[in-house]
């Protein structure tokens, strides 16, 4: 005959439960503050240090070499045609921080990276692009700037230090605060 009796489930004890919370709560922290964080704020080591050198064949002819740009502020960005949509979406912001920021001593540079020339022209075209633009056909500008994929910016200062990086599609109203305090200063 079977035994009628219930069997009560054992509840755990009230320190195991709190034993739980102490492991569980430290770890929704941290991974809310990283929630916080800007994904494409990725850290370089190249910020505060002098910017590496380049030396980049430019699809209009010629060579432009990162000495040259000494006195100017720089802002260099690593895009492809093929990175849809971030650099199709930042190319007009890039041509108009070109345009009105050109005469008070800033110099946007495009560096075009994995990519095959006649589409990298393409796009120059497509968007009126008429800033410096070039192939880092071995991918060495890329590796010293430690690019991670496209679109990277880099705001170089007039003395030649990186200031600034940004991972992703830029807008004036991204690059306008960075740029505004660097201008002020000759």
């Amino acid at each position: 005959m079977a035994d009628s009796r219930t069997v009560m489930p054992r509840h755990p004890l009230p320190w195991a439960w709190i034993g739980m919370a102490a492991a569980v709560i430290p770890l929704l922290l941290v991974l809310a503050s990283g929630l916080r964080r800007d994904p494409r704020a990725l850290p370089s080591p190249l910020v505060g240090r002098l910017a590496p050198p380049f030396d980049l064949q430019l699809f209009s002819g010629g060579r432009l070499r990162s000495a040259e740009l000494r006195g100017r502020l720089v802002v260099l960005n690593f895009w492809a045609s093929w990175c849809v949509p971030a650099c199709t979406d930042e190319a007009p912001a890039l041509q108009t921080i070109w345009e009105k920021y050109r005469a008070k001593g800033v110099t946007v540079v495009g560096v075009n990276i994995q990519d095959r020339e006649a589409p990298a022209r393409a796009f120059i075209q497509r968007f009126g692009q008429t800033f410096p633009a070039g192939v880092d056909p071995r991918g060495l500008i890329s590796i010293d700037y430690g690019v991670y994929g496209v679109p990277e910016t880099y705001v170089i200062d007039r003395s030649g230090r990186t200031v600034y990086k940004y991972a992703g599609a830029v807008s004036e109203d991204l690059l306008a605060p960075v740029m505004a305090p660097l201008l002020k200063t000759r």
